[in-house]
């Protein structure tokens, strides 16, 4: 270990002795560089076992210096250092050949648990992928600063450097992003420029969709006047989505695998073999592991799409994030509306946070967009939030009693019985044996949660 070299690559005096510390107190041989050119150059001079680098430098920055690095033959593994993440900086990291991309500020538990994870990987040779990024519209961007989403943006930079014959499988729940994803692995991919194929399973009837995805030859069936080319022949080197795969009728799943395995089809009709060179994404927001197993969906099929795997938090998983998905959407239809609306009151942003989007990011989206249109000055107020508060469920907001678990989990399933069997009695104008029999409880039963929680039966009809 004491003969392990690693060079700092920052303009920051702070982060560079910061890491010096660290690693010279677990035994390394460490120094610094303070732009891309002295990167190179002691790189060269030095041959370092590991380089952490910072992205935002004067001069070089830090991606295009890896990927000058990344052209030798050899070079050692390079964690990348931001003090902001972007999905685009994220992507072109991991597509240039960085073994790690991390955020400052860096803790010294991160910082040893990276060097341990090269140490320990470091015969495994980094991907070396030398194209220019490319770029996402406005509209197609994600965003995120959680380690959740840092994965994410990790493994679309890592898909996109696999061959175009490699499907990538995206699950998550509605709202999660899935397209978006499928876009980035697309825009990074090695032909941004052919067609991006998106396809609906579920937005027609089985008959039309076969036709949509293969084509059909003139005279196939009724109204087919001339030859038609399907979404997988438009695709050419590009990349085909099917979205909610899970809804693929079984005959088409068995369709689809054979393309996926011999890569070629025939249109509707004809006999003339047509090659597919596109990659196939496909998304679901159900379970597929589950449907195998209740035999709606193909075993074979769903290894054969299980190549990469993403998947997809939902928001609630990652509500760090709400700031700035809430900030990004707010500057997005401040613009549109012709409104200058520069932030959020803090009341606002607490009801924002405190939400459990069960449409995920797509609802935050339409709830900032709503906010817009509504908001009078230059914050938006919580009564622009349509009610938003009304709807946080009760578990947002748990009263915890004390740090014991035991007692506070007591406490709080207590109150739930005495609301529960409270609202239950009201209904049913204290009838316990009617209230009982609604809930599929014992009267027993009960009237033991009655007794328990001193609930008054005298002042209800009977």
């Amino acid at each position: 270990m004491k003969e392990t070299r690693i060079l700092v690559v920052d303009d920051d005096d702070h982060i560079i002795n910061t890491l010096h510390a660290v690693l010279r107190k677990d035994g390394f041989k460490s120094f610094a560089a303070r732009d891309g050119v002295d990167a190179l150059n002691k790189i060269d001079r030095e041959n370092p076992h590991l380089v952490f680098m910072d992205i935002t430098m004067p001069g070089m920055n830090g991606l295009e210096t890896l990927k000058r690095l990344k052209s030798k033959k050899c070079s050692p593994p390079v964690v990348m250092m931001t003090g902001y993440s972007s999905m685009n900086t994220a992507v072109a990291a991991m597509k240039l050949g960085a073994f790690e991309y991390l955020i400052k500020p860096l803790s010294v538990s991160k910082i040893r648990k990276t060097i341990e994870k090269v140490l320990s990987a470091y015969h495994i040779p980094a991907l070396d992928v030398n194209s220019d990024t490319g770029g996402l519209e406005d509209g197609d961007t994600m965003i995120g600063n959680s380690p959740a989403m840092l994965n994410i943006f990790k493994m679309i930079g890592s898909a996109a450097t696999t061959p175009a014959e490699t499907p990538v499988y995206l699950y998550g729940e509605s709202g999660t992003g899935k397209e978006l994803v499928a876009r980035a692995i697309h825009c990074n991919g090695k032909f941004p420029d052919d067609p991006f194929m998106a396809i609906n399973c579920t937005a027609l009837p089985e008959t039309l969709l076969e036709s949509e995805l293969f084509g059909h030859e003139k005279g196939t069936f009724s109204g087919a006047t001339e030859r038609k080319k399907g979404k997988f022949e438009i695709a050419a080197n590009g990349t085909i989505f099917l979205d909610e795969i899970g809804d693929l009728s079984y005959e088409l799943q068995l369709k689809l695998l054979r393309v996926l395995q011999e890569r070629e089809f025939t249109r509707l009709g004809g006999h003339e073999i047509v090659k597919v060179n596109a990659r196939f994404i496909a998304a679901s927001n159900q379970d597929l592991e589950r449907k195998v197993k209740e035999g709606t969906f193909r075993e074979d099929l769903y290894y054969r799409l299980d190549v990469v795997n993403i998947k997809l938090p939902p928001l609630r998983e990652r509500k760090c994030d709400i700031p700035l998905l809430a900030a990004f959407f707010l500057g997005r239809f401040s613009r549109q509306c012709s409104k200058n609306i520069r932030g959020f009151t803090q009341e606002t942003m607490a009801i924002l946070k405190g939400y459990h989007y069960p449409g995920n990011v797509r609802e935050l989206e339409n709830i900032i967009k709503r906010a817009v249109m509504h908001a009078k000055g230059e914050l938006i107020l919580p009564c622009a939030l349509s009610g938003l508060q009304n709807r946080i469920t009760c578990t947002e907001n748990l009263p915890i009693k004390n740090a014991n678990f035991s007692e506070s989990r007591d406490y709080i399933l207590g109150l739930f019985e005495k609301k529960f069997v409270s609202q239950q009695l009201e209904k049913y104008h204290g009838n316990i044996t009617a209230a009982a029999h609604a809930c599929q409880m014992s009267r027993q039963n009960f009237h033991r949660l009655v007794v328990k929680h001193h609930i008054r039966t005298d002042y209800l009809d009977e």
